[in-house]
Parts: C-alpha cells; structure tokens; sequence
C-alpha cells in the first residue's frame, strides 16, 4: 500500500469539516473490511483516511416513540444482530445476519460502510430497502434524510457527495408487515449470493395491502421489482399469486452476468426464490398471529 495520512476526529462535526469535496483520494473509514483489501489490491490509493472509530455518537440502537429506530452508522454489524430492539422492531435484519459473512467481518463492519460500499452483492440493502429504511446523511452543510432505494445509482456507485457521510439509519414501524430475505450462495451459505431476494408483505386474509419486492447480486444494484408487486396485489397472498410474482420478477428484472453465475441463471432463481421468499415471509406473519403478537 502507498503511505497516506490518517485523521482520527471524535465527532461527526469534525469529521465532516475533513470531507473534501473537491479530492476523491480523502476518504472515510469504518471498520475498514472492504476498504483495507481495495488498498491492499492496488484498486484505491487514498491520500488521508477520515478514521470514524473515535466518534461514539454515532454508535447506537434507538426505538423511538413514534415507532422508529434509528441505527446509527458505526454501529457493528454483530450488534444489530445481537439487539432485542433490532429484533423486536425487524427481526427479518436478525436472521439476515446470521448468514451475512463471518462472525469475525460482522464484528468489525459497519452498519454505515455497508451501505456506503455500494457493493450490489450485500445482504442488508435490499432487507432495508424492503423495510423502507431510511438513510441520514451529513455534511458540512447539514443533513438531508432520503430512502435507503435512492442510495444506490450503479455498480459499487452511490449518490453520496464526496463531501457527505451516513450518520444514522432510519428504519420505520412495520405495524403488521412480515418480512423475508433469502439468498443463494454457490458455495457456502455465508458466501457472496449469486442472488438475494427481500419482501415485506401486509395482509388481511387473503389480500394483500401492502408488498415491496427487492432482488440484489443478479442485478447492478438492489433493486424493486413493481412489476411483480402489482401481480401479488392483483392475486393476494396465495401460492398461485406467489408463482406469478415470481414470473413478473423474472420479466422484468435486468439481470448481469458475473462470477456468480450467467443471466439466464439468474433468471430462473428470480423466478423461483421471489416466490419461495414469499412463502416464507407468509410463514413468519402466521406464526406471529399463532404466538398471539399484535
């Protein structure tokens, strides 16, 4: 690696006030597990690196009256996924990090480097995106908050300005929503997924009020497929509904072709896991009201 210079600030104000608009080379650092092997392989070569390690108002889990949780963004991974709120609130984000990498990287990675990464094979964006999560970014001239859907503008590309970083995570009340997030892996279950799939499904009997569909890893980013949502409203939660979400799914998603598999792979496992995630999505909302939960 080439020699840089390293800034440890102890807030966000002042690591903000160390943000160059105007140097792609200055760069903030979490917890450094994408961002240490990109130095090492040549790919980046920063000039100063912002250290974030130090801020500690930006580490925290928080249920809000209103019915939000806010998350913020140097938070670990493995606390998420050790957090009684994070799983009351979302449990889908719980069961998403057992397989998300290793215990060791999850110890390390954050909450924020995750979704700045812009990396579409990551497992939490779509889970977020299918929650409606919300992120907060910060700059030297305020904030703006905007869905975690608009964060990501192509391959490993975001819509962050070079100048902003991601404070927090906004993640809203799920009310009677139940969530999924299946992914399949061509080696060990951990392993980068040749394709991820997210849904959230309201329900009242057999109609569905509310549903968000979001394949990643096949696609350049995380995407929604409204395509398929408007063929589970039009059918309701039944399996034959599920079948035609996941033929609406196929349809429309703009597959890549990569070392995860080819396009016309991944065609047939949007096909089949939208439709299985689905399923198993319906299976945790029955199990919630068979425990009695509200």
């Amino acid at each position: 690696m080439t020699p840089f210079e390293l800034a440890e600030p102890a807030t966000l104000n002042e690591v903000v006030s160390l943000l160059d608009p105007d140097d792609p080379t200055v760069r903030p650092i979490a917890g450094g597990t994408a961002l240490m092997l990109m130095m090492k392989a040549g790919v980046f070569r920063p000039s100063k690196l912002i250290s974030l390690r130090d801020v500690k108002e930006m580490v925290s889990i928080d249920a809000k009256p209103g019915g939000d949780m806010t998350i913020g963004a140097m938070t670990p991974l493995s606390a998420l996924e050790y957090s009684k709120v994070v799983h009351d609130h979302a449990p889908v984000i719980t069961r998403t990090l057992k397989t998300l990498s290793n215990i060791r990287v999850r110890n390390v990675a954050t909450v924020g480097g995750n979704l700045a990464h812009g990396d579409p094979h990551m497992d939490l964006p779509p889970v977020l995106m299918a929650l409606g999560a919300r992120v907060v970014v910060t700059s030297r001239t305020g904030k703006r908050e905007f869905p975690v859907d608009d964060l990501f503008v192509g391959y490993f590309e975001t819509s962050l300005r070079r100048d902003e970083l991601i404070s927090s995570l906004i993640v809203p009340g799920q009310g009677a929503h139940s969530a999924a997030y299946l992914k399949c892996t061509t080696r060990a279950v951990h392993d980068w997924p040749a394709l991820g799939v997210a849904v959230s499904i309201d329900r009242d009997g057999d109609k569905v009020r509310d549903a968000r569909i979001v394949i990643s890893a096949a696609t350049e980013t995380p995407r929604r497929l409204p395509g398929a949502e408007a063929a589970l409203h039009s059918g309701g939660a039944s399996e034959a509904s599920f079948r035609l979400a996941g033929e609406a799914a196929a349809s429309e998603a703009e597959l890549i072709t990569d070392g995860q598999g080819s396009s016309a792979y991944k065609k047939q496992l949007v096909r089949v896991y939208v439709a299985r995630a689905l399923r198993v999505a319906l299976s945790h909302d029955q199990g919630s009201r068979n425990r009695g939960a509200p």
